[in-house]
């Protein structure tokens, strides 16, 4: 509690402070850029902001807030779970699109787009799939046709209404896997092989020619040794130029976006470098669940400024990094979130030893942090000539 009254206090200092300083656009007055939402502003350089959305939060009538920010901060929506085959397909055949189509109207309704996520990943499986597999009652041949069935049914249902799918998720194994040499890994790797990857991407395509189809993945913010034998990055550019090769409807890379305060991470340059070269590809890129948590220390329980402070000003500047880099790419088409406020983040569910979270924008009680801010600063401030509208994307075929 010590920790969220220190937050609380903190922002409404920063909020004070933009009072101050902040006059509404109103009839007789100036208009004031920092008055407005990221959406808002976003907009100038054609790009859009995302949030990734917790559907039980967005229908809680006790908690309306989350919904009013999710509607007006954001040109683009991400459905956190319910689009994930467990949530989708929790029975063999039997689809529950209920959430999903909820979230795909409350976008409709706000004037929002929406990424798809996800459609192929390893994780959040139905039990029925994975355990016939581990049983033996589900071979090869039919797993297969279950992927592409699967992959059918959720694209063509939801065929017009997605504007980006992440079709595949998570291919790529990391360094301190074993062995540490990397590969394509995961259940669909396991029991499908790599050619996996180009089959959903071709399944996908043809049940909605019109979508935009992303790879999307973890830790390939920057480039590394150049070595894709433990640099992810190039692992992944060279697994996506030869997909174009092949003529798979590849149609852009997704970075994850999930930062750490106490890593290194990398400076505006080298992600921008990154994203410059996988549009080098003839790709669109996106950064697509961003968040930067921090060690819950037991001085930052405490509501120790000495130690918070350091970590608020270590996300916001992570933040903006990513930002900022994705406005100087001109094929950087969107910046999701994932997720807005401390509230409903998944950070410290997952996160426990050692205890992590401050890792959205918003604190617990929906005040803006440091690290918003410092986004709403970067698109007021940002500009020709070397910031410019984004380049439109047009799916492959």
């Amino acid at each position: 509690m010590k920790l969220r009254r220190w937050i609380v206090a903190g922002a409404v200092a920063v909020a004070t402070v933009a009072a101050l300083n902040v006059a509404p656009a109103t009839a007789g007055r100036p208009y004031d850029p920092a008055a407005q939402s990221l959406r808002a502003l976003a907009q100038r350089h054609g790009l859009y902001i995302g949030t990734a959305v917790d559907m039980d939060a967005l229908a809680d009538p006790a908690d309306p807030r989350y919904r009013e920010l999710a509607g007006s901060e954001f040109s683009t929506v991400t459905a956190e779970n319910a689009m994930k085959w467990e949530s989708l397909e929790p029975t063999r055949g039997t689809y529950n699109w209920g959430p999903a189509d909820e979230l795909v109207e409350f976008a409709r309704q706000h004037g929002q787009r929406v990424r798809g996520h996800v459609l192929v990943w390893h994780n959040q499986l139905p039990a029925w799939l994975t355990e016939g597999v581990a049983d033996g009652s589900i071979d090869k041949a039919e797993l297969r046709r279950i992927l592409r069935d699967h992959v059918t049914a959720v694209v063509r249902h939801f065929k017009g209404r997605i504007w980006q799918w992440d079709v595949v998720n998570e291919a790529v194994s990391d360094p301190w896997d074993t062995p540490s040499t990397l590969h394509y890994k995961g259940f669909w790797a396991e029991h499908l092989g790599p050619g996996y990857i180009a089959d959903a991407f071709r399944w996908a395509r043809a049940a909605d020619p019109k979508a935009l189809l992303f790879y999307n993945d973890y830790n390939i913010e920057a480039f590394g040794s150049g070595n894709p034998a433990d640099d992810k990055t190039q692992f992944v550019y060279e697994m996506a130029r030869d997909l174009r090769a092949r003529g798979v409807p590849i149609d852009g890379v997704g970075s994850q976006g999930h930062l750490g305060t106490q890593y290194g991470n990398y400076d505006t340059l080298q992600v921008a470098a990154a994203l410059r070269r996988f549009a080098g590809l003839g790709l669109a890129t996106a950064f697509t669940e961003v968040d930067v948590r921090s060690q819950l220390t037991p001085g930052v329980q405490a509501g120790d400024s000495a130690e918070i402070n350091p970590r608020l000003q270590a996300s916001a500047a992570n933040f903006s990094t990513l930002l900022r880099a994705c406005l100087a790419e001109r094929h950087c088409l969107s910046f999701t979130l994932w997720g807005f406020t401390d509230r409903h983040s998944w950070v410290p569910d997952w996160f426990e030893n050692p205890p992590e979270g401050l890792a959205t924008a918003y604190d617990e009680d929906y005040r803006p942090k440091r690290a918003y801010q410092e986004m709403k600063a970067d698109l007021i401030f940002s500009g020709p000539p070397f910031v410019l509208p984004r380049v439109p994307q047009q799916p492959r075929r």
